[in-house]
């Protein structure tokens, strides 16, 4: 009977700790904290508002092409394939480092979307910008 006890407070134990750590996670919780902006930067470009995603982008967005290059780009590149139909997370990775950017917080989100035209994934970077606010700091779709 003792040994019983003395079992299920090792495993409780274990298991308890193990959720402890996964709740001290950095990552999830900024996972968490970076998704509403995400998805509310991506309304805009759903919605055709492309200077303005450029406006609510991350400083590290805005230093690498000025909004009417990035107006163009979007007009180019998103337009044609129509609205929205339909966008599912497919993944979430944070990150400390990235290729050329500099040391921060990072998070990088993957959509799966399908558009009035074709379907596609989304990558969206999220960064915890200076002010600690995240914003995006790139899009790709392919």
């Amino acid at each position: 009977m003792i040994r019983g006890i003395v079992f299920t407070s090792l495993v409780t134990s274990v298991v308890l700790a193990a959720a402890a750590a996964r709740a001290a996670d950095p990552g999830d919780a900024a996972k968490s904290a970076a998704r509403k902006p995400v998805e509310a930067w991506l309304a805009l470009v759903d919605s055709g508002n492309y200077a303005e995603s450029w406006d609510a982008a991350s400083s590290l967005f805005k230093a690498a092409m000025t909004r009417e290059v990035w107006k163009a780009a979007l007009e180019q590149v998103r337009a044609p394939l129509g609205a929205l139909k339909e966008r599912k997370l497919a993944g979430a990775q944070y990150a400390t480092a990235l290729p050329n950017a500099p040391a921060g917080e990072y998070v990088i989100f993957q959509f799966n979307a399908t558009y009035a035209a074709r379907s596609g994934v989304e990558t969206v970077t999220a960064m915890k910008d200076k002010d600690g606010v995240w914003r995006v700091a790139g899009y790709f779709i392919r």
